[in-house]
């Protein structure tokens, strides 16, 4: 046989397993859609060394997603049934079926074993309405007061009013050698962003050099610092800034709005599809359509849009947002989510009918709920740019719900104006949170520090009035 046949017949003999690795990611996807993590990691741990080194970061994702999936869906039914029982006992298995069938319990097959939501048991007495008790919210009464000062204040031409100035420290230690010994650790850090109702922003202490964001919709700190063995690796900012409460009423946004520019470049960016969860399509727009019925004023129709949200979907703990296909509809299919998730839904809701919204997120400072937070932003061609915590618009009181409809107080610290975008510096490996950005996050040369092995925490060290 001579040389050419041959090597014609290697040629042949490789070509399966070429277009196999050639398409290794649609086979990973459609593993993963059928809940088969093992095949999915099968198929990645038979890649090529080529592949591996030019998929390197695309690979590490896919990991990550899957090990996040095993980690939220980690409880066996049986002890969660357990767990049931001793909270309820007599609870039948007629019910407990009936509770999933309603998505009060969250259930995914992962290789061919059913696995509940590890939030499930606090979930289930969120939303199981059969289980629910009609305590009034302990913070009802502290967003009243807040409220009601917020009524009272003077306010400038952007609707901003009672000024504080707040300093705060962001401390972020990463696990004693969660990182080699003599290897650099770099961390991102939020820090406020400059707005109507954030300003003069400054770092006062860095426990390291930083480098601050340029370019990025995620205002962040950048610092870095050598993992020392047997030591967690601490990094700390302290920022002081100026935030004021903005709120503007019914009859003020009536009164001011005037026709979009339709041409103009905020307009189209703001009333199109962002990547996966902001979505723009016939669905949401049918929907939107239907909400609104025949209302034409884009103020009462953004009204109505957030009135249907908050009324239908009660708050759950949720899920990592990166192991979500698209938000908006999981919110509709599973008929619940929390702050970050119905703020996607409300603003791909609002941009299928043309009204141009986005994203904003950080942290909550209320001296009884410290924590992070999502909402909107709604803008009003005349007016600006509207805050809507579309989350807390999820509340028994009529007054907390019409004022974060169009407003938000002063106990904020907004980082991002934007949802999974590119960190500055850039983010080589997997983010923790693909979506947010909130917790800090955390990567050396070799991949991504996953939140499990680093504890980061916001601590309110002045908050004062401005006279």
């Amino acid at each position: 046989m001579n040389k050419f046949r041959i090597a014609n017949l290697v040629a042949i003999s490789i070509l399966p397993l070429f277009f196999a690795q050639a398409n290794w990611k649609t086979d990973v996807e459609k593993e993963m859609s059928l809940g088969n993590f093992n095949n999915a990691e099968v198929i990645i741990n038979g890649l090529s060394h080529d592949i591996q080194v030019k998929d390197k970061y695309e690979i590490d994702s896919i990991r990550a997603v899957i090990k996040r999936i095993r980690y939220d869906f980690s409880i066996e039914p049986w002890d969660g049934i357990k767990e049931i029982i001793n909270i309820r006992p007599g609870t039948t298995t007629n019910e407990i079926s009936d509770w999933i069938n309603s998505n009060y319990i969250e259930v995914m097959t992962i290789d061919g074993s059913e696995k509940w939501f590890r939030k499930t048991l606090r979930n289930l007495w969120l939303l199981n309405p059969t289980l629910q008790t009609n305590t009034a919210s302990k913070n009802i009464q502290m967003y009243r007061e807040l409220i009601n000062s917020a009524s009272k204040m003077t306010k400038d031409k952007n609707q901003c009013g009672n000024w504080h100035r707040a300093r705060v420290k962001y401390e972020l230690d990463v696990d004693a050698d969660a990182v080699p010994a003599g290897k650099e650790v770099r961390v991102w850090l939020p820090i406020p962003h400059e707005s109507q109702r954030q300003k003069n922003i400054k770092v006062i202490s860095s426990s390291h050099e930083y480098i601050k964001s340029t370019g990025s919709p995620h205002s962040t700190l950048s610092l870095c610092a050598i993992a020392q063995q047997g030591i967690p690796t601490h990094f700390e900012v302290i920022m002081e800034y100026d935030v004021a409460a903005q709120t503007f009423t019914e009859d003020y946004l009536l009164n001011n709005i005037k026709p979009y520019n339709k041409e103009s470049e905020l307009y189209k960016q703001y009333t199109q599809t962002d990547n996966r969860h902001i979505v723009v399509n016939d669905k949401m727009r049918n929907l939107a359509i239907k909400i609104i019925g025949s209302e034409e004023n884009p103020v009462l129709q953004a009204s109505q849009i957030y009135n249907w949200i908050v009324n239908k979907f009660p708050w759950a703990g949720a899920r990592d947002y990166g192991t979500i296909e698209n938000i908006p509809e999981y919110v509709l299919n599973q008929g619940h989510g929390d702050c970050g998730q119905v703020a996607l839904l409300y603003i791909s809701l609002l941009r299928s009918i043309g009204i141009p919204a986005r994203w904003e997120s950080g942290w909550m400072l209320h001296p009884w709920n410290l924590g992070w937070h999502d909402w909107a932003e709604t803008y009003f061609e005349g007016i600006g740019w509207v805050p809507t915590d579309v989350s807390l618009g999820r509340n028994n009181d009529d007054k907390i719900k019409s004022y974060y409809k169009t407003g938000t107080d002063i106990y904020r610290f907004a980082t991002n104006i934007d949802y999974g975008k590119p960190l500055s510096p850039k983010k080589k490996y997997f983010r923790t949170e693909p979506i947010d950005f909130q917790a800090g996050e955390v990567e050396w040369e070799n991949g991504n520090i996953e939140a499990t092995q680093f504890d980061s925490n916001l601590t309110v060290l002045e908050f004062k009035p401005i006279k």
